[in-house]
């Protein structure tokens, strides 16, 4: 960084260029937000065409459009033209509309044609997400001219690792490994020795299930097409780690009650964080007060016995999380495809064994704190031991039936996470907490 800093300040361009070449596209992305503005948008003017959007896709979006409102009409669609399709695509969907219609209206009529091919698939679909640049072959070629197609047009393809065998109406009918085509026989046909099982995604897949065909397969690209088995564009790997990330990141703040944000936490604005958490916040705040109107219900049986309100937070906050290991469990089962809806009554059967094992061991060391260290009477103690089991039964019911239920009528499994859970656990334990009291003490 200093070397980098003093060639700048000494305007040795040359020098600064030759040595920012040698390094990695990441890395220089990484070195110039870690400068200022003004030195960030030097280095990116000296970068080569090329390399500068190479450099610019691995960008934030802010210095994206920092560096892109500083450049000239020419030069902005210059950077346009050399990205690929879908990095175009994701960082136009970023930028204020009269940017946008600016950096169009200079790119190149095949950019444009891309992008806007890009643009008119859903959200979050595999056809929103894919890239067009990808190589074709026909089955007529032989290994020689496919080779010689590949050398013409692979340059400006995401992958060449897997070419794509297709007819005259661009249906897919095959794929051929590059590693084949550089061992086989110069004259052998293409339709002879491509691999004619392929494995396809649909245009309107929804991105979390592309990512779980990945998984699946252990692919590093896979072909996209229309319901018409029409080839239209390949999604590669290096794209489904960046949705497993906003994937994950979107279960985690959804099971934490945060609504989704698609923005990193330090550039998302104090009034935006404030929207994103204030509804769930309300809905848990009123959903709680139940919890006090039980409490209310049984004033009678507490004054009668005072001893028992110590336990309630206890006995809450343990159903509490109890009810949160069992959901997110489940959820995370759910969302990596290990369960299943006609799981169900393995699961919950499953759910009742480990509750049962744990509020016996939970129950059994409660009552020997509270005979020996609290000093309650043999009455109150059985009171909570017992409370202290069956919540844990019905917290984990609770925490593993609720999310598959969620899946089942088509929600997010995650909404039903720890804060959800904790809110009915805590009401059913009073609830059985304040019974058990009746039944036990005759209060």
């Amino acid at each position: 960084m200093e070397e980098i800093r003093e060639l700048l300040e000494m305007k040795q361009y040359t020098s600064l260029r030759q040595k920012i070449e040698e390094m990695n596209d990441a890395d220089i992305a990484v070195l110039m937000e870690a400068l200022e503005e003004a030195e960030m948008l030097k280095i990116f003017r000296i970068l080569p065409k090329d390399l500068a959007a190479d450099v610019f896709s691995y960008l934030e979006v802010e210095n994206q459009q920092l560096i892109i409102t500083s450049l000239s009409d020419r030069e902005a669609a210059n950077i346009i033209d050399n990205l690929m399709a879908d990095d175009a695509t994701d960082f136009l969907e970023e930028m204020p509309a009269n940017i946008v219609k600016k950096l169009l209206a200079n790119a190149k009529p095949e950019t444009r044609r891309d992008i806007n091919h890009l643009l008119r698939y859903p959200e979050a679909s595999a056809g929103s997400i894919m890239t067009v640049e990808f190589v074709d072959l026909k089955e007529h070629l032989t290994v020689e001219q496919a080779i010689e197609r590949i050398r013409r047009v692979g340059v400006d393809s995401e992958t060449i690792n897997i070419c794509y065998v297709l007819d005259a109406r661009r249906r897919l009918m095959g794929t051929v490994a590059l590693r084949y085509l550089l061992l086989s026989d110069p004259q052998e046909r293409i339709g002879d020795i491509m691999h004619e099982n392929v494995i396809a995604i649909n245009t309107l897949m929804d991105q979390e299930e592309v990512a779980k065909q990945f998984k699946k397969y252990d692919f590093i690209s896979m072909p996209v097409v229309d319901n018409e088995n029409r080839l239209v564009g390949i999604i590669t790997v290096d794209d489904i780690v960046d949705i497993m990330e906003e994937e994950t990141t979107e279960d985690i703040e959804k099971m934490a009650a945060i609504m989704p944000s698609d923005k990193p936490y330090m550039r998302t604005g104090i009034f935006e964080t404030y929207k994103k958490r204030i509804p769930w916040l309300l809905l848990l705040m009123v959903s709680a007060t139940f919890t006090g109107q039980i409490i209310n219900g049984f004033q009678d049986a507490l004054s009668v016995c005072t001893v028992l309100t110590m336990f309630i937070p206890m006995l809450m906050d343990t159903g509490g999380n109890a009810g949160g290991q069992a959901s997110v469990t489940i959820i995370r089962g759910l969302s990596l495809g290990e369960i299943a809806y006609r799981d169900t009554f393995r699961i919950i059967w499953k759910e009742i064994r480990v509750a049962i094992l744990c509020g016996l061991t939970l129950g059994l060391a409660n009552f020997a704190k509270l005979m020996l260290f609290d000093g309650v009477g043999l009455e109150v103690a059985a009171v909570v031991c017992l409370t202290l089991v069956a919540t844990l039964v019905i917290a984990k019911l609770v925490g593993c039936t609720l999310p598959i239920l969620a899946k089942r009528i088509g929600f997010d499994p995650a909404v039903m996470a720890s804060p959800f859970i904790t809110t009915i656990v805590d009401a059913i334990s009073l609830i059985i907490y304040f019974q058990i009291a009746k039944g036990v003490m005759g209060i």
